[in-house]
């Protein structure tokens, strides 16, 4: 089975930016965790600040080859129609996935343009959200 992580803006700064509410690890440490839990299966990681670069990945991986996206679109999560609309345009199952709880945090964070076109949405479990999110491709119930 093949999953690729996306992640959106900002999330290259992990590790570094507000560890009270995005922690201490970097991604890339994390990834490696992740790589060891699911060494069965292919991971990929894919990081953009660029929305239209995001666009086009989910567009190359959005309709042969992956059996799932897991989406942490950062802050375009609540500005992106387009995101959105190429979710909605591709075959691929995405899970939206966001570190924090965004339903706590400012009004604006509670607006999604993926959600409504996503296979599922997990937030607020730290960077344990992306182990939930694969395992929701692996479990078929």
């Amino acid at each position: 089975m093949k999953i690729i992580i996306v992640n959106g803006p900002n999330l290259n700064l992990l590790g570094k930016r507000e560890p009270e509410v995005y922690g201490k690890t970097t991604f890339e440490e994390y990834f490696a965790t992740l790589q060891f839990k699911f060494k069965d299966l292919q991971l990929e990681y894919y990081q953009s600040n660029i929305e239209g670069e995001i666009i086009n990945k989910l567009h190359d991986c959005g309709f042969e080859g992956y059996q799932g996206i897991v989406l942490n679109a950062g802050a375009y999560t609540h500005t992106s129609i387009g995101i959105g609309d190429a979710i909605k345009g591709i075959t691929t199952p995405v899970v939206e996935v966001h570190i924090s709880n965004t339903f706590g945090r400012e009004e604006f964070r509670h607006t999604s343009y993926i959600s409504p076109v996503a296979k599922g949405v997990i937030l607020g479990f730290g960077l344990k959200s992306y182990d939930l999110a694969i395992q929701s491709f692996l479990n078929k119930g």
